[in-house]
């Protein structure tokens, strides 16, 4: 009797994750042991309510949608943030998930996500492990933070780290004209993990140095040592462009600008206005030309910016967690190692995903400087491969089209 299977996304979007959807898609395709591979829309909710889609009728023998769908950005599934319950406190969410994989013989769900979607496939497969159930459950990562653990980078991340690193030059070009002092201020998305905004580091090149000051949450950040640093910008230069992550803390361990009051369904700070209490702070004590700029969501599903590196890894991975799925292994993720920096090389394998959901991947120390307001060589070199490479957009009457839902815009 053939086997089926599932997949789903969830959590926020970015430029590749449709990638590594196309890639288990292709996956379960050529296998000669699954015969169906549903999709579950809006994730883990969809799968409880049974809002499923028959990826194998829409994909088979169409490889120009597969190909289209590889350089989709969002979801094409839909998302969701749902926080699955605690096991030994209330099963049913897993019974109702258990009774549509029994309805419809699934032995493999696939979960691509970021650290809370891992959070998910650790409890679905403890459960069918509970249970001597025949289903094999894989994660496969995604999120534009890279903040998974075990893993090398995330996918997702080297789009979003071009868009950070081509927005901080845009937006030096637009301060550099004027004849009079400046400061910008470029908020970048990172609550508690400061990849994004190191990769602003990127933007720099022969004629500028933008950002001339780069401030990450991993370092603990002073309001006055902020102004010194200013200072000390403004006697080398007239315009001063700054990159701060969201999750700015000081000293103590508190935001620097959250409404702790509000927290989203993981028990997460809702973060707001770093970049506009900084603002304040430089034009009370300069009195010059002063602009914050917050960059959000902007850059996660800015396929103009995405990296091939990045669409070609995500495509990778989900293949691969289809492959570890096939081997009779669970509880597992898909991940990069990274074997090479010059030339850049990767291997992809499976790791236990109970190592790795709930865990948060910091930026070494080693890899800010000592006054904690700039990036060394070490984070440059480990950030430059991973925006390689411009990804050919297919259009249709002189224009980009992608594949949403199973329709083609």
């Amino acid at each position: 009797m053939m086997k089926n299977a599932i997949v789903a996304q969830s959590g926020g979007p970015t430029t590749a994750i449709n990638a590594s959807l196309a890639g288990v898609i292709k996956g379960c395709l050529e296998s000669n042991e699954i015969d169906v591979l549903y999709g579950a829309r809006n994730g883990v909710e969809g799968l409880m309510d049974e809002r499923l889609v028959n990826l194998t009728e829409i994909f088979e023998n169409n490889e120009e949608n597969l190909k289209v769908l590889k350089g989709t950005p969002s979801m094409y599934l839909g998302s969701c943030r749902r926080k699955l319950k605690d096991i030994n406190r209330d099963s049913s969410e897993y019974d109702n998930i258990v009774e549509i994989f029994r309805k419809y013989n699934i032995r493999y769900f696939f979960y691509i996500g970021g650290n809370d979607s891992m959070d998910t496939v650790g409890k679905m497969s403890m459960y069918v492990k509970k249970h001597q159930m025949d289903v094999k459950v894989i994660g496969i990562p995604k999120t534009i933070d890279n903040d998974l653990v075990v893993t090398d980078h995330t996918p997702g991340f080297g789009s979003a780290a071009r868009y950070v690193a081509a927005s901080i030059l845009e937006m030096a070009h637009d301060t550099y004209i004027y004849n009079t002092r400046s400061v910008l201020i470029a908020e970048i998305m990172g609550r508690d993990a400061g990849w994004l905004t190191a990769s602003s580091v990127l933007a720099r090149n022969s004629y500028s140095q933008a950002p001339h000051l780069i401030y990450l949450p991993e370092h603990p950040f002073s309001k006055e040592q902020f102004i010194e640093d200013i200072r000390e910008q403004f006697e080398k230069r007239e315009h001063i462009v700054i990159a701060v992550s969201e999750g700015l803390r000081d000293d103590k361990g508190q935001y620097i600008s959250a409404e702790t009051s509000a927290v989203d369904a993981f028990g997460h700070a809702t973060l707001s206005g770093t970049g506009k209490c900084l603002e304040n702070l430089v034009a009370e004590t300069f009195g010059c030309k002063v602009r914050s700029v917050e960059i959000n969501v902007l850059q996660r599903c800015a396929a103009h910016m995405a990296s091939a590196t990045d669409i070609e890894e995500s495509w990778q991975l989900g293949l691969k967690g289809v492959s570890l799925a096939l081997e009779g292994r669970s509880g597992e993720m898909s991940i990069v190692r990274r074997i090479s920096d010059e030339p850049y090389q990767v291997v992809y394998e499976g790791a236990d995903v109970q190592q790795i959901a709930n865990a948060e991947k910091k930026i070494p120390a080693e890899w800010i400087n000592e006054a904690g307001n700039d990036v060394t060589e070490e984070m440059v070199r480990y950030l430059r491969p991973l925006i390689h490479g411009k990804v050919n957009v297919l259009e249709k009457d002189s224009m980009p089209y992608y594949l949403f839902l199973g329709e083609a815009l």
